[in-house]
């Protein structure tokens, strides 16, 4: 393929292998970022066939880095971290070190340095973005606190790796090349603090500058009405501070795109932002994932399968047993434990571009990455496997909780039953059941014509309320056989169902029926369905409000004097 054409054929070919892979992987329940590290698998040098252009690739990466960065910091939250700080902060930073230690011991088995080894450790420590929230969100936990602690706890480990990514370029510079620590303790010091204060007039620039040229810049655009050039201003945001940081403080594109994020996450259009943005950010990602997959080589698995396995190990039991651990120390339940622990069993995005940056600073070996990329791709694709246990684990747990909740609510209510007992000698009575606004008036007005009342009525703060004004109460489900029974059902002559539940009560009114087939049933409805399937069993009669309601009114209308009928005389 000519050269001049090289640009068109990884793009192209990336993305249909991205896609197609995508949504095999999707059909077998993967994450679709298995999918595209297959692709770049499939496209790179270590495998047949097209071999995408290697010079090319990682540029295309580095856009995907600087636009997966900026994403960060548009949904980067402080007040989340703050809600979820006291568990979040120490729990990610304990879990890192514990990670950390893992891979550089590890490392020390295999006699890398000690600083490889801690680069190699680090880049295991931290959880995909990506597969986590969707994780969180086909659960429905993200507005939970389970959710809102992963999230956080995701959140200080995104901190860690920005700030990793400012200090990895300044260690390779400080031990040389190769690791050697042959330099003085000052000129340590010295490179330590020249970046620090390059970061700090970055950060002081865009906190001072930013804050205020961003938002304008938004919001002259927006009020252009044009969708076009508000999507390329935030493009622009993105990209130009991502260059502009590097060229001119000496950051990397990471940290520069970080910032811009986070600033515009500060301004009313950020939502916007966020949305016309997506799918640019969701390409270049993709093509992220893809060149990452291009650096694999897939001789590996044969050729170190028991390092790819102990690095498997780390990843999906090691600091997810740190994380549970820390969690339940913190006195959080056992559901959260799990949840945190199986979120976090995987690695993603900051893994690769930590290796990436490692390997390209001579500070972590190749074969460190491909043991990186190795365990990414098993438990990405193994983390639904770890959820799917998680979720019968807790679900077998919920059933056992309900069982003892309800064992315990059967104790209540026979204790209740036994404290509150209907009277022997109240007979020819009316039945309520509920004892809300409809069921609270009924029963008032049969005391006031002379009819005895037993409630039958399932919440608490009802049955305490009707006791309160002196009705004999049941507490329970009327459906339940030993509610029924407390009612008095033989000695009644009416019942009234006054709850809105009408298919609910269809049931109870025909076993009301076989204890007391004299006894007559009233019941509401509200649709003429529900009036059917009343009747059918076993109800006398069946109210429907609506119904009722239309008579009342047109009777009062035809009471007033325009339409009431005029008296006529002999």
């Amino acid at each position: 393929m000519p050269h001049h054409t090289s640009l068109i054929a990884i793009l192209c070919v990336g993305f249909v292998l991205a896609f197609v892979l995508g949504m095999a992987a999707r059909r077998l329940r993967l994450s679709p970022l298995v999918g595209y590290l297959i692709a770049g698998i499939v496209a790179g040098p270590f495998t047949p066939g097209f071999v995408g252009d290697q010079s090319l690739a990682p540029q295309l990466a580095e856009i995907g880095v600087i636009l997966l960065m900026f994403g960060v910091g548009l949904h980067f939250s402080l007040k989340d971290l703050m809600a979820v700080k006291a568990i979040a902060i120490p729990g990610a930073i304990v879990q890192i070190a514990v990670a950390t230690l893992l891979g550089w011991g590890l490392s020390a088995l295999l006699g890398w340095p000690t600083l490889h080894g801690v680069i190699f450790g680090f880049s295991l420590a931290t959880a995909s973005t990506v597969v986590l929230l969707r994780a969180m969100e086909e659960r429905r936990l993200l507005e939970t606190q389970r959710g809102r602690i992963a999230v956080g706890w995701l959140i200080v480990e995104d901190l860690a790796c920005v700030l990793a990514l400012v200090l990895m370029p300044v260690i390779a510079s400080v031990l040389g090349a190769k690791g050697e620590e042959a330099i003085t303790f000052g000129d340590i010091v010295v490179k330590i603090l020249t970046t620090l204060v390059q970061v700090g007039l970055f950060v002081g620039v865009m906190l001072v500058v930013g804050r205020r040229v961003i938002p304008w810049l938004l919001e002259n655009t927006a009020g252009t009405g044009s969708r076009e050039l508000f999507t390329l201003a935030v493009l622009s945001i993105a990209l130009g501070i991502a260059v502009g940081s590097a060229e001119l403080f000496g950051v990397s594109f990471a940290l520069g795109a970080f910032f811009a994020g986070m600033l515009l996450n500060e301004s009313e259009l950020s939502h916007k932002a966020a949305q016309d943005s997506l799918p640019m950010r969701d390409a270049f990602a993709v093509l992220f994932f893809v060149s990452v997959g291009m650096l694999f080589d897939p001789h590996s698995l044969l050729e170190q399968p028991l390092l790819i396995l102990a690095t498997a190990f780390i990843i999906l039991f090691g600091k997810s047993a740190a994380a549970y651990l820390i969690v339940r120390a913190f006195g959080h339940p056992n559901r959260t434990a799990l949840t945190i622990s199986a979120s976090l069993a995987q690695i993603g995005e900051f893994a690769f571009i930590i290796a990436g940056l490692g390997v390209t600073l001579d500070i972590m070996p190749k074969q460190a990455q491909d043991l990186v990329l190795a365990g990414a791709l098993i438990s990405i694709m193994l983390n639904p496997v770890v959820f799917r246990v998680v979720d019968r684990w807790l679900a077998r747990e919920d059933a056992h909780e309900q069982a003892q909740q309800a064992r315990d609510a059967d104790k209540v209510l026979a204790d209740d039953a036994a404290a509150h007992h209907v009277p022997d000698d109240v007979t020819d009575h009316a039945i309520v059941v509920g004892f809300g606004r409809v069921g609270g008036q009924l029963a008032g007005l049969l005391r006031a014509r002379g009819v005895p009342v037993v409630v039958v009525e399932g919440d608490a703060d009802s049955v305490a309320r009707a006791r309160a004004d002196g009705f004999p109460s049941v507490r329970g489900n009327i459906a339940a056989e030993r509610v029924m029974q407390e009612a008095a059902p033989e000695r009644a002559k009416m019942a009234v169902f006054a709850i809105p539940h009408a298919l609910e009560a269809g049931e109870a009114i025909a076993r009301l029926k076989a204890l007391n087939p004299g006894i007559t049933v009233l019941a509401r409805a509200h649709s003429d369905t529900e009036v059917k399937h009343l009747l059918e069993h076993g109800a006398d009669g069946a109210v429907l409000a609506e119904r009722e309601l239309a008579y009342s009114l047109a009777e009062m209308v035809m009471a007033t004097p325009p339409y009431r009928p005029a008296r006529t005389t002999a």
